[in-house]
């Protein structure tokens, strides 16, 4: 009587693969790890004397294959745009300022991340003469471990952060040494005290 191997084999081969196919299911389906984007209410507004502040990020697409500033959980051009609305205040009634943001990357380079973020502030008066100019360049580069999504993201998100940090102190340092007569102070005018209000006490001449 002859028997038939052949469903045994292939229950023994199904049972050695499905543990493997359910582990790489698991490294897919990780749980995803929310961000929440960054805001810089909290620092010093920059408080310039023009009437209106103008934010240009226009930036032409990326061609660089090792480009992964998309992976990020908050593109580096999102942050910078973030830091311009929250920091730059127009506090003037002539003028004009132009945030513009020159570059935003993360590049992959063998295994680190490079980043690296240069923006420019201009100010013209109302004529449209060019009046002031400012630029401010950070870089940073991060190592990494593991491919995962998650720990990509965590990676792409740090290196964003220190980033942004590194930025928010260059900018302000630049604007206040290049653009320090544009700066408009944020402390009130303390008003002028009231004059003292005198009373004549020399007693009246007696009656007669």
């Amino acid at each position: 009587m002859t028997t038939n191997t052949w469903p045994r084999r292939r229950l023994l081969a199904l049972s050695l693969l499905l543990p493997l196919t359910l582990a790489a299911c698991g490294s897919r389906d990780e749980p995803a790890v929310s961000y929440q984007p960054a805001n810089y209410d909290y620092l010093t507004k920059l408080r310039l004397n023009v009437a209106s502040v103008e934010i240009n990020d226009s930036l032409p697409p990326s061609n660089d294959a090792r480009d992964v500033t998309r992976f990020a959980p908050e593109p580096p051009i999102d942050a910078l745009r973030q830091m311009a609305q929250d920091r730059l205040i127009a506090a003037g009634s002539s003028g004009h300022a132009v945030f513009v943001i020159d570059a935003a990357s993360i590049l992959r380079v063998r295994d680190r991340y490079e980043g690296r973020m240069v923006v420019h502030l201009d100010v013209t008066t109302s004529d449209g003469t060019s009046s002031g100019f400012v630029e401010a360049r950070v870089a940073r580069t991060n190592t990494f471990e593991s491919d995962g999504p998650n720990a990509t993201k965590a990676a792409l998100d740090t290196l964003v952060t220190q980033m942004m940090a590194d930025m928010n102190v260059e900018l302000e340092f630049q604007v206040r040494r290049s653009l320090r007569a544009y700066l408009v102070s944020d402390t009130p005018t303390a008003p002028a005290p009231k004059p003292i209000q005198t009373e004549d006490l020399t007693p009246p001449p007696p009656s007669n």
